[in-house]
Parts: C-alpha cells; structure tokens; sequence
C-alpha cells in the first residue's frame, strides 16, 4: 500500500484556492487557518499556503519537450484510475477550465502509454492528471 504524500504549494488567495480545490476538484478541505489550508487531494495531503505577493509577480512559466508538448516545470498531480480521470475531464471540460495541454493519449503504443493534461489553479500552479490502462504494468515502465 502506498502512503500519502505531503504537497505544500503557494497560492495568492485562500477563497479562491477553496474554490478551487474544494468546489471544482472535489477536495475535502481539512484543516485550516488564515494563512493556509488543507486538502485531500485523492487520499494526499496537499495544502494551500497563502502568498499575497504572488498575485503581483506570479509564478514563472518554464516548460519542457515532452511528446510534442510542451509541459509546464514545476507541476504535480495524481495518477488516477481511468474512469475516475476521464469523469474528471469531463468535470473541467464542463466548468469551462482551460488546459495547457488539452487532455489525450500520450506514448500511445509504446511502454508507459498513458492518459494526460495538465491545466493550471487560479495561481498559476501546473497540475497533471494521468491515468494509465494497465497501471501496475505502464506507470514506471521503460
């Protein structure tokens, strides 16, 4: 069994990161104050900590050939179950969200194939969500 992991990302409005995270992704929040809160991200600990400043600077935009794409450095995500990421495309594609890269079948036909895209939160945070057919067999294969 995998244990949770432990994600702290800079946001630059706690509301905003609730509505977010909580309303749009469907994160529990659990703990919180005024300067941060928590949420469960797909059975993660992932929290918001505020940055006011960000909203004047924002965060850097760096990005790396992956596959044709250019896919957005620092981001992170969950690796999900392929109905479950699908019923989240469908969730963003609904809510008008606009992706980075616009959900598909990365490496199709070779080792690691697999479902991706990646969109931003409101504070410009990169986030990936992926899902592979045969997860035990494609998620670290070579």
């Amino acid at each position: 069994m995998l244990t949770p992991f432990h994600l702290a990302v800079q946001v630059r409005d706690i509301a905003e990161a609730r509505d977010f995270y909580g309303q749009l992704l469907g994160c529990p929040e659990g703990r919180s104050s005024d300067s941060w809160v928590d949420f469960n991200l797909y059975g993660h600990q992932f929290v918001c900590h505020l940055n006011p400043g960000l909203a004047e600077k924002g965060i850097d935009d760096h990005r790396n050939p992956v596959d044709g794409h250019g896919v957005p450095v620092p981001h992170f995500g969950v690796v999900l179950e392929m109905a479950d990421w699908e019923a989240l495309v469908d969730r963003l594609t609904s809510a008008g969200v606009r992706f980075d890269i616009e959900p598909y079948i990365r490496f199709q036909g070779e080792p690691g194939e697999q479902a991706t895209m990646f969109f931003r939160d409101p504070s410009g945070n990169a986030i990936e969500f992926k899902a592979f057919r045969d997860i035990a067999g494609q998620l670290f294969a070579t």
